[in-house]
């Protein structure tokens, strides 16, 4: 029990530790946040002696974050009805269809997760281009991107837990006269939606901290995520600690609040999938 105690002990120490170092940057961006520039530059990584909240306003304007986060919820938004709709029609199909073709699909979709976006970044910025598809610069355009994307993840998920799902209840709606988009609408949806919530909130996440897509496709003013326009207010005031500060500690704000309303989500649905 002694031995017990103190390996306990240890292991928390150092989850203590851990936690400590993952959670300073924060605490090294939102105090300076709210510092001047003069007291940034005398004590970093001190408290501030004075909360100079107009930070946040000046971030706020400079930044044009209203904009920016409507662009980035837009995109987002769409972006999940699409990937969770999409991918679970899919993911249900290729369960219930029992042959080597749906197979192969479905091991096509598992191995696509393994291609890096950087292999495969400039033959799509070509074919969604002005001289074929012409989406760029275009938000349509980048759902289908996101779309494309995030299917592969999507769909595997999906798959696995729709293999639990007793082939007997949709077989029963199929006597009392349901056709297919009855079936999945009232009987499949329903039944995945734990793991709906997990698609929707891991690819959520991602589209919106996204930086390396929009930065190739969005490249007009009007239509930056606020990762882009983080980035832009970043490099304009580079100089002014204080602003830039403020201005991250806004592009962050928004994720750790959706992921602190959804992590019992997240937990949820990984346990279920992987109980079933």
């Amino acid at each position: 029990m002694k031995n017990y105690n103190k390996k306990r002990l240890i292991l928390e120490g150092i989850g203590l530790i851990l936690g400590i170092l993952y959670l300073s940057p924060f605490y090294i961006i939102v105090s300076n946040s709210l510092k001047s520039k003069r007291n940034i530059l005398v004590d970093t990584m001190g408290l501030p002696t004075t909360l100079q909240f107009e930070n946040y306003t000046t971030a706020i304007e400079k930044m044009e974050f209203y904009k920016s986060f409507i662009n980035s919820a837009w995109i987002t938004f769409l972006s999940l009805i699409a990937l969770v709709l999409f991918s679970s029609m899919a993911a249900w199909i290729l369960v219930r269809t029992k042959s080597k073709i749906s197979t192969l699909i479905f091991m096509m979709f598992v191995a696509s997760m393994l291609i890096p976006f950087q292999a495969v970044m400039l033959p799509l910025v070509d074919f969604f281009g002005a001289n074929k598809l012409n989406l760029l610069n275009n938000r349509f355009g980048i759902v289908l991107m996101y779309i494309g994307f995030g299917s592969s993840m999507s769909i595997f998920l999906f798959h696995g837990f729709i293999k639990s799902i007793p082939l007997d209840l949709e077989n029963a709606a199929y006597m009392d006269g349901c056709n297919v988009f009855q079936i999945f609408y009232h009987i499949i949806l329903p039944l995945i939606k734990p793991i709906s919530v997990t698609v929707a909130i891991l690819n959520g996440i991602w589209i919106w901290n996204d930086f390396l897509l929009p930065s190739l496709v969005l490249q007009e003013k009007a239509l930056r995520t606020i990762p882009l326009a983080a980035q832009y207010f970043f490099g304009a005031y580079s100089k002014d600690w204080h602003l830039a500060m403020a201005g991250l500690t806004l592009a962050i704000i928004p994720v750790i609040i959706f992921y602190l309303l959804a992590q019992k989500h997240i937990i949820k649905g990984v346990t279920n999938g992987a109980m079933k």
